[in-house]
């Protein structure tokens, strides 16, 4: 793999604490593009799963589709109501994921946000909210039947604690599904979330987790419905999310792809946006010419370069 082309791509809206989205991409030895953008906080070792997805996509390995399109959410940021609103309007999606427990916002603020979506959407829409592992156990047991109410019913709340414990104990406690993330992505032993019975739901993305190859063995194993998320890629990487949505055996909920909208712009010349609450199986083609206008400064490439280094010291079995 060569060719590392790096961008930087500004937010719509601030999400996961972020601005600014910064993207790598490798280019395969037959001309196929992946893209690699762990985010910035990640080692080395975390980076190197985020790789190996960049690494299948660019050399066109994903497996023959089930479906050619794929059911999606619309996400909802840590906005205020009349934006949340907007977003689900604006959306056309029948499922929306809500951002909760934000740094430095309240309970209050998370029900204001829920009622606002709920208008949006209609009776007939569904709900699910993500914590991102933002509550303790007591706060979670207090918070999600109020949220649950607000929403008029959840789907289910997605890592509401940040330990596969304390989702196994949230779980028994409440009516609402509950769904495992982090607990899976950036776990030693992702298989502990079946082994504790901690989750309803699994959310597979598909870079942190190694690729579509990886993801389907997951699946496999830990035996429970699947929603597959991204990690705030641009269409190139949200390509590799609807390719394992398309290989799955079963597709139960939809899945939460639809974050192109949350970029200011994108890399292929068309963006790979929800019509009708769905988006299309399908590898876009990357637009050279954006890889140029939004290409990321000099120190920045030579970071990202830097990253790869330590992530193939890593496979070379060197230290980072």
């Amino acid at each position: 793999m060569s060719d590392l082309r790096v961008v930087r791509i500004p937010m719509r809206t601030r999400f996961r604490g972020l601005t600014v989205r910064e993207a790598a991409f490798v280019r395969g030895p037959d001309g196929g593009w992946g893209e690699w953008s762990p985010f910035l906080e990640y080692d080395a070792r975390e980076a190197a799963a985020w790789l190996g997805c960049a690494e299948e996509a660019a050399r066109g390995g994903w497996p023959e589709p089930r479906r050619t399109r794929i059911p999606v959410n619309v996400t909802v940021p840590a906005v205020d109501g009349p934006q949340a609103h907007a977003i689900v309007a604006a959306a056309g999606c029948g499922t929306a994921k809500v951002k909760v427990a934000e740094p430095g916002q309240t309970l209050a603020d998370d029900q204001a946000r829920l009622e606002a979506v709920r208008d949006a959407l209609g009776p007939g829409g569904r709900v699910r909210i993500d914590v991102n592992g933002g509550w303790d156990l007591d706060a979670a047991l207090a918070a999600i039947p109020v949220l649950d109410r607000a929403a008029g019913g959840l789907e289910y709340v997605e890592q509401p604690c940040a330990t596969v414990e304390e989702l196994a104990a949230v779980r028994r406690a409440v009516d609402v599904p509950i769904a495992a993330d982090e607990s899976i992505r950036r776990a030693v032993d992702p298989y502990r979330v079946r082994d504790l019975a901690a989750a309803d739901v699994a959310v597979l993305k598909v870079q942190p987790l190694g690729g579509v190859a990886a993801c389907l063995r997951i699946a496999e194993d830990i035996g429970l419905p699947v929603v597959v998320s991204s990690a705030l890629e641009t269409s190139v990487g949200i390509a590799a999310g609807l390719a394992l949505a398309a290989a799955l055996p079963e597709l139960p909920f939809a899945c939460g792809l639809a974050t192109v909208r949350l970029l200011a712009d994108d890399v292929v010349a068309a963006p790979l946006l929800p019509v009708e609450g769905h988006l299309p199986v399908g590898r876009p083609d990357v637009d050279e010419a954006a890889l140029d206008r939004l290409a990321a400064p000099a120190e920045r490439v030579r970071h990202w370069q830097e990253r790869l280094d330590a992530v193939r010291a890593l496979a070379d079995g060197g230290r980072p």
